[in-house]
């Protein structure tokens, strides 16, 4: 069953743990063999990247996507798997997560999990990326009913080594709660002229950093290093900066890899999924 916290306990590591890679899901592996096969080059410091064909899993299993999944798993077994640790630490090792569009609360809890379910059997996904997910109060009952859910999904379903996980796509701080319905919380998705100037929730100070995830876009590579202290000073263990820009006539600037993406990972350095 994926870890889902039932305590805040645990302290922020205050940089100890690995930080690595989310990425929020690239275009189709057809569109952006670049970036698919990015993932999988060893000593790039993936947890996790999210597969989407059709803001889903599409009607039918996708031959490509199917290759692309393929890859990242094996990837993964061979990385957890080896017994030379120097070279686990520098294979890359990330999980497959698969898109389930939540609309902030609007999707019927079936049409999610039958989307689960294709993930599952199709693409042997290691998890779920909740995307649009509530961030109030009133939404927490029906989205831990559906994680719930979800963890017992994977648990039917034996997977990539190391356990599923699910991923709350929020994109801002949401209510405390959900801290305990899912293993990671996206508490930042957005432009880095807003980053710069964020603040962290203080109820985030009794997490470890593992359980926070920040993607920022137009971020010019003068300032890859300021965002990533941060990233650090924030409490976030996973994040994705890119120099792409998310505006009106442009494709999602977090499908397609930075110019920076060679430095980026460099400044993170090699390590394998938590």
């Amino acid at each position: 069953m994926p870890h889902l916290t039932s305590t805040g306990t645990e302290l922020r590591a205050g940089g100890a743990e690995q930080v690595g890679v989310g990425v929020p899901g690239y275009a189709h592996p057809l569109l952006a063999p670049t970036e698919w096969a990015e993932l999988n080059r060893p000593g790039t410091p993936l947890h996790w990247a999210v597969l989407n064909i059709d803001n889903g899993p599409g009607a039918r299993p996708d031959p490509h996507c199917l290759e692309a999944a393929g890859r990242l798993r094996n990837a993964r077994e061979r990385a957890l798997g080896d017994e030379t640790p120097l070279d686990a630490v520098r294979a890359a090792g990330g999980r497959l997560l698969g898109h389930l569009d939540l609309a902030f609360g609007s999707r019927p809890f079936k049409k999610l999990i039958a989307d689960a379910r294709s993930y599952l059997d199709w693409y042997q996904v290691g998890g779920f990326y909740l995307d649009r997910c509530p961030a109030g109060r009133p939404g927490l009952p029906a989205v831990r009913r559906l994680t719930s859910t979800l963890a017992a999904l994977l648990d039917d379903h034996p997977g990539p080594s190391g356990g599923g996980r699910i991923v709350l796509g929020h994109g801002t701080h949401p209510y405390p709660g959900y801290a305990e319905a899912a293993d990671q919380l996206v508490t930042f998705r957005g432009r880095w002229t807003d980053y710069r100037w964020s603040q962290v929730a203080e109820w985030t100070a009794a997490y470890r950093p593992s359980r926070f995830a920040h993607f920022v876009h137009g971020l010019p590579r003068t300032h890859l290093e300021e965002a990533m202290r941060i990233a650090r000073w924030h409490g976030a263990g996973t994040i994705f900066f890119t120099d792409r820009h998310g505006t009106e006539g442009q494709t999602d600037p977090f499908a397609a890899l930075p110019s920076y993406w060679d430095e980026f990972v460099s400044r993170i350095g090699p390590g394998i999924s938590e």
